[in-house]
């Protein structure tokens, strides 16, 4: 209190009696997987797809993690953490700069061009050329011949980022040759009209240890929390709700990784989500698994049993911008954004499922509803297609064997609710523990929870109802308060999912009686 000597009026600031506790964030995805370029073992926030291309490249050929990605943003998701492994880029096999100066190479702009294979390198010459009719100032046509025979050609490519952009045309589709930018990430130009040769150079001396490892192992994902690798470098990003590894089953179609690679990644993500305990694993399967053997794999060899993680299946088909065909891939990265949707529209309370997935032709398997039935109970949240509804997700549940914790939309509502009086509570440590602190703390938290209920959160027609908050003599005896410790128990009532709803239908005789009194 301030002391006052002198007559007078004096203003005073004084705290109210609760401070309020903001809500946190409950949509931020960590994608980890193979990127064309980019910061390795490195979390980087990208919040837009554009962000995305500048710092990691375009779509790749075998790697599934810009599809995610773009998957993610166009389901609505928000903010979300890259983390690139692999080494020096998508396929090592061709990213190290000492096995692309043993090719045949020439410089083209701002590209180098070299050789798919040495031993049939010898002759190749790449001209740029006027583009077909229709092209834009910008765009030009790549012909490459071999011995002075045209064997592809690339018409109206660009310098600029896009679907058409030529290191993505041509890496994706050429069977001879491969274009790198010479400083990848660089504003590039329209190359320059002429022929150019590929020539071989002898290859710099370079150490082993230098070059990329030619497989990718269950480490190189898990990583090492002291060196903020893998996921141990997601332990440092505190923002993080929800994890997915799409290029884990890239890795695998690849043979980098066999099936006990993936169920030793996929542990590692679910016991990370677990020591972290405010984020939740969204898991893909192996492909081309139809419903007895999704079933056998979940139940009968992986066998996960996490409330902190979920598994979704089929595979969806979309469109491959780099190529422009149609492509399966894993539904991590669509989950991830239709739970980001589901939060903004409806809130965290809401289970993530009976939603469109964007962007999905089609499914990799087509099921029956008796299917469903087999599946629904393991846990394992299927994609279907309805008539007239689209590609639907159709269910919500975690990998839990516990009932209470059985539906996804119940553990991420708990883990939205601890992480925000977590963070507004900071003020309650090294406080006066007496009454006076344990009224404030009960206020604090029931105007925090009454704002959750009148949003739906929580379950009842009262406050009463949906919630109770004790901090009093009782939860904290003296004992309790000689070890420096306060002790506030908190109990809500979360909203169940409607997840099987019944319409009871009955024959009934109406009209008047068919006897008289």
């Amino acid at each position: 209190m301030p002391t006052y000597l002198s007559p007078g009026v004096y203003v005073e600031e004084v705290e109210s009696g609760s401070r309020p506790i903001e809500g946190v964030g409950t949509a931020v995805a960590a994608f980890v997987g193979l990127a064309d370029k980019g910061p390795v073992h490195e979390p980087t926030l990208v919040t837009s797809w554009a962000q995305f291309t500048r710092v990691f490249g375009e779509f790749v050929e075998g790697s599934y993690l810009a599809h995610s990605v773009y998957g993610y943003f166009q389901n609505g998701g928000g903010a979300c953490y890259v983390v690139r492994v692999g080494g020096n880029g998508k396929d090592a096999a061709h990213d190290v700069p000492a096995q692309i100066a043993a090719l045949p190479h020439a410089q083209l702009g701002g590209y180098v061009i070299s050789a798919l294979d040495a031993a049939t390198g010898g002759g190749i010459s790449v001209e740029v050329a006027d583009p077909g009719e229709g092209a834009s100032e910008d765009q030009f046509k790549l012909v490459v011949r071999r011995d002075g025979n045209v064997v592809e050609e690339f018409d109206k490519v660009t310098a600029r980022r896009g679907k058409q952009n030529v290191q993505t045309v041509v890496n994706a589709q050429s069977k001879t040759i491969r274009l790198e930018e010479v400083t990848p990430g660089g504003a590039l130009e329209k190359p320059v009209k002429g022929t150019t040769t590929l020539a071989a150079t002898p290859a710099p001396a370079a150490p082993a240890a230098a070059a990329a490892p030619a497989r990718l192992t269950p480490d190189d994902y898990v990583g090492n929390p002291s060196d903020r690798t893998g996921f141990g470098g997601l332990e440092a990003v505190d923002p993080i709700t929800m994890v997915c590894v799409p290029d884990l089953m890239a890795a695998y179609q690849k043979g980098m990784i066999d099936l006990e690679g993936v169920q030793a990644v996929q542990t590692a993500m679910i016991a990370h989500c677990e020591l972290m305990g405010d984020r939740v694993a969204i898991l893909d399967s192996p492909p081309g698994l139809n419903a007895q053997q999704i079933l056998e794999w979940r139940v009968d060899k992986v066998g996960y049993d996490s409330k902190y993680a979920t598994l979704y299946w089929p595979w969806i088909k979309l469109m491959d911008p780099a190529s422009g065909q149609t492509m399966f891939v894993p539904p991590s990265g669509h989950m991830a954004g239709i739970w980001g949707r589901n939060d903004d529209s409806r809130g965290v309370h809401k289970a993530p499922a009976n939603e469109v997935v964007r962007g999905a032709l089609s499914l990799e398997v087509q099921i029956t509803k008796k299917e469903h039935e087999l599946l629904n109970p393991k846990g394992i949240n299927v994609i279907r297609t309805f008539p007239g509804r689209g590609i639907r997700v159709w269910g919500a549940r975690t990998l839990s064997s516990d009932p209470a914790w059985r539906y996804l939309n119940i553990r991420r509502l708990f883990n939205y609710l601890e992480k925000s009086v977590f963070n507004g509570t900071q003020w309650v440590v090294f406080e006066p523990n007496d009454n006076a602190l344990w009224a404030k703390i009960r206020r604090t938290i029931a105007a925090f929870l009454i704002n959750e209920w009148r949003k739906g959160s929580l379950f009842g027609l009262t406050p009463d109802d949906a919630f109770y908050v004790k901090c009093d003599e009782e939860t904290n005896p003296a004992e309790s308060i000689d070890a420096g410790m306060v002790l506030c128990e908190i109990g809500v009532a979360p909203v169940k999912p409607a997840e099987f709803v019944i319409f009871r239908l009955s024959q009934y005789s109406g009209g008047a009686s068919l006897t008289e009194s």
